[in-house]
């Protein structure tokens, strides 16, 4: 080799971690191929929301000619699951195993579980829209198979992402954690995406096997993926539970749950989360009918919205991640998230009155923006407050409050813009306002009112204190409170500079 050919090669080695996002969230203990293994179950959760959410939302109605009702109900089921996300985390702290695992056994029983919905949904769903030799069954066996189907999918994918979200937490440093939240949730978004444009390819031309085809893949995908991320990742420790049971003590959620939410700002992260998620959930299902009913789009001008949407989250995660790093308190973030939100949906209603498409964009990108960063900081707070022995009890929370919300948060907004729409057109509020963007507008105010609140008790919030310092505290320990390290790279001289 020559000595051109060695210095490119070194050049590109020192560059090569500058350029690739989230390189700097690997640490000698946790290396990015590792990182990146791991972050695999995250593609196949963001596949299964994309198949329930997105695609076969589409298909029963169209294809298989199901009411609306009855698929709306279908597609909230999994959110019915939300809640028993923090006791999915507290047994997860808790779990006695003879081989020494915590978090394996749940990630690997959710597969499971996500695994045999897939495999049937297919089906239940054929008999469901009447489809085939459907007509010898009888009708309510159609509704009970796809509701059993869309709850276990629900509750296999809530039980992988709050065990393998407290995996990440454990064996991440604490100065790395914002990085390698923003790591997971970008490969969510990653496999949000890539996953509906095949759903889309491949579906064009559709059929009953062509659905079945698609679906029984995405299970035997889901299990090849959350397989992978699992192979050796956490360290086996039998002598952590080698204690007799007899003799051990029988871990009570009850107790844990009061002693959690008894922790200083506990309750007030989960309301903030709460209302922040109300905030920018309600317009899920409004922003594309918003830009076809009141800005004259077309079906093909409306398709970029969610890409739009999608594209402002993950500039926010890859940002949120650059400043946590800085040591920027996280709460801090979030509610600044929360404030760039309010500008965001004002500029959304703003352009109903100019007609303005490029003004509605802005803001459509800054709504995924803001809610990329209040998202990170959220998660980001609550990894770094929880108890040492109730990560995953802390992360259940933060998924079955912010789950939850989410639920609501669509519901709420389909429903408050029905009303105020229906009372516009009646003429109760006068005929300037008896025109399709009131009932928009409304929504739109609302969740300015509901970022305003999230921003009030987030900021209550910063300055809260981190795991390690609430930590030595209720052990009595008199320590001094260590500051976290730099984040560093190296520089070109293969010295060491800050990030």
């Amino acid at each position: 080799m020559n000595r051109l050919s060695r210095s490119l090669i070194v050049r590109w080695a020192r560059l090569g971690p500058g350029f690739l996002p989230f390189a700097d969230a690997a640490t000698p203990d946790l290396p990015l191929p590792r990182l990146l293994r791991l972050s695999l179950f995250q593609v196949s959760v963001g596949m299964a929301l994309t198949l329930l959410v997105g695609t076969l939302n589409r298909v029963m109605i169209v294809e298989l000619k199901v009411p609306a009702t009855l698929v709306a109900v279908m597609v909230a089921l999994p959110v019915l699951y939300a809640p028993f996300r923090a006791l999915i985390g507290f047994r997860s702290d808790t779990h006695r195993s003879a081989l020494g695992w915590r978090r394996v056994p749940f990630i690997w029983m959710g597969t499971l579980v996500q695994f045999g919905g897939l495999a049937i949904m297919p089906f239940a769903l054929l008999v469901l829209g009447g489809g085939g030799n459907a007509s010898l069954w009888p009708v309510w066996v159609g509704w009970a198979g796809a509701g059993l189907c869309f709850l276990l999918v629900g509750a296999g994918l809530h039980t992988v992402q709050t065990a393998g979200l407290a995996l990440a937490t454990d064996l991440a440093p604490v100065e790395t954690q914002p990085r390698v939240v923003g790591l997971m949730y970008v490969m969510l978004l990653l496999g949000t995406i890539v996953s509906a444009l095949l759903f889309g390819a491949f579906l064009q031309d559709f059929s009953p096997g062509r659905l079945v085809q698609v679906i029984q893949a995405s299970a035997v995908i889901t299990l090849v993926l959350n397989g992978i991320a699992l192979w050796k990742q956490e360290a086996r420790n039998p002598a952590r539970f080698a204690q007799p049971r007899a003799q051990a003590r029988t871990p009570d959620f009850a107790q844990a749950w009061r002693e959690y939410v008894a922790s200083p700002g506990a309750i007030r992260r989960l309301a903030a989360i709460a209302l922040g998620t109300i905030g920018f959930g309600m317009q899920d299902v409004l922003l594309e009918p918003y830009g076809g009913q009141v800005l004259g789009m077309g079906v093909g001008d409306t398709t970029w919205l969610t890409a739009t949407l999608a594209a402002g989250g993950l500039i926010g995660f890859a940002l949120a991640s650059s400043i946590l790093a800085r040591g920027t308190d996280a709460a801090r973030l979030a509610a600044a998230g929360a404030l760039l939100g309010m500008p965001a949906f004002a500029a959304v209603m703003l352009a109903a009155s100019l007609q303005s498409v490029g003004l509605f964009g802005c803001g459509v990108l800054l709504i995924g923006l803001g809610a990329g960063l209040f998202g990170h900081g959220t998660l980001t707070v609550t990894m770094r407050n929880a108890p040492k022995e109730q990560i995953g009890l802390a992360l259940g929370a933060w998924g079955a409050v912010q789950a939850t919300a989410a639920g609501v948060a669509v519901a709420l907004g389909g429903i408050v813009r029905d009303i105020v729409a229906g009372l516009a057109e009646g003429g109760l509020f006068g005929a300037a306002l008896a025109v399709p963007a009131t009932g928009y507008a409304f929504v739109y105010a609302a969740e300015i009112v509901l970022l305003g609140l999230t921003v009030f008790v987030m900021s209550r919030l910063v300055g809260g204190r981190s795991r390690t310092e609430t930590g030595a505290e209720a052990a009595g320990a008199a320590v001094p409170v260590v500051m976290p390290a730099p984040v560093k790279r190296p520089d070109r001289a293969g010295s060491i500079q800050p990030f």
